[in-house]
């Protein structure tokens, strides 16, 4: 059963729905943000979230990638064509997700933020203050990190490999220290 607020409820704090129907997911979540300063509502079936999205005031939903009945790109992407049919105001989302190729989908059901599993506090939290703020939050982890492969070249006469395969690095046989062509 997903709880529903009475229509005069006026709150001081902002609410936050976790989509999910690992326990795990939900408890590093309300961890993260440990404190009163927040309400944190469970909801572990996709297709509990767009009913409780319009009848609630929610300042952030988090998804699961995985949950249950309807996956948590399922449910983002419910959730925009509901807003693009004007039938609710935009609601920031944050998604959870399991691997890198998944970042491709979250841009696709136009996520303000996402994170690479597994989580961690810091950036949990650094993800929900930007969101519930209005910003974004790209998870930086998903990003290829840049590796320096060295090119072999085939060893000429006179080069200065010594044993090794020359590489494209290793300057022509033919150049002095000053980089000058001798003659």
């Amino acid at each position: 059963m997903v709880p529903t607020c009475p229509a005069d409820y006026r709150r001081e704090m902002p609410q936050i729905v976790v989509a999910a129907d690992a326990r795990w997911v939900v408890d590093e979540v309300t961890a993260a943000l440990a404190g009163p300063e927040c309400e944190v509502v469970p909801i572990d079936r996709g297709l509990a979230v767009l009913p409780y999205v319009q009848d609630n005031p929610v300042d952030l939903v988090i998804l699961d990638l995985q949950v249950g009945n309807m996956g948590g790109m399922a449910i983002c992407q419910e959730l925009r064509l509901e807003e693009r049919a004007d039938r609710l105001d935009r609601v920031p989302v944050l998604m959870l997700l399991d691997r890198r190729a998944d970042v491709f989908l979250a841009r696709r059901v136009d996520a303000e933020g996402w994170l690479v599993k597994p989580l961690d506090p810091i950036r949990l939290r650094r993800a929900i203050n930007a969101l519930t703020e209005g910003g974004t939050y790209f998870d930086a982890s998903y990003e290829p990190v840049p590796v320096k492969v060295p090119i072999p070249v085939a060893p000429g006469p006179g080069t200065a490999t010594e044993g090794r395969p020359a590489l494209a690095a290793d300057p022509p046989a033919a150049l002095s220290g000053s980089g000058v062509p001798r003659s």
